[in-house]
């Protein structure tokens, strides 16, 4: 399935993933490797508790290993401090939003792999942010929820210094 906009990622969460990468690949792996020979080496491999499970670990860790190189091939870094027009919301930008019952909510506009709703950072590809690309301070933007349709204005837009 071809994703209709870029991987964007901030370089923040590029370094996580490539982090987590490194991770992986340098520690997590070669130890697994070392408990499989080891394992290997005790004997009937059908019962060996230690085999078995590091050769799932070992398999989990080559899958996470092919995710994480996909996504940062696949990661447009956009450092949001760049962003030429810092008077519209477009990656990067934290924005106050105001709905209909006055109600205000600050979200920051970051790549999808870097989602936490909890702390008000969404997914450049979720309904909300997808509303807001491109508006100004005053525009009002429509986004259908799973709750239904709700109107926001945009009352503040900052981008990091």
């Amino acid at each position: 399935m071809t994703v209709p906009y870029p991987n964007y990622i901030s370089p923040e969460g590029f370094a996580k993933l490539r982090a987590e990468y490194d991770h992986l690949l340098g520690t997590e792996r070669p130890r697994i490797v070392e408990v499989v020979s080891w394992a290997a080496g005790n004997g009937d491999r059908s019962e060996n508790g230690d085999y078995l499970y590091g050769r799932k670990r070992m398999r989990e860790i080559d899958f996470q290993l092919k995710r994480l190189s996909k996504k940062m091939k696949d990661a447009k870094v956009v450092d949001a401090r760049q962003q030429p027009d810092k008077n519209r919301v477009y990656f990067g930008a934290t924005v106050t939003i105001a709905d209909e019952d006055d109600n205000h909510r600050t979200v920051t506009i970051v790549g999808n792999d870097e989602t936490d709703v909890d702390a008000g950072r969404i997914g450049w590809g979720s309904p909300i942010s997808r509303a807001l690309r491109g508006a100004a301070v005053g525009d009002l933007r429509r986004v259908l929820l799973l709750a239904g349709e709700k109107e926001y204005e945009v009352m503040a837009i900052a981008y990091p210094v």
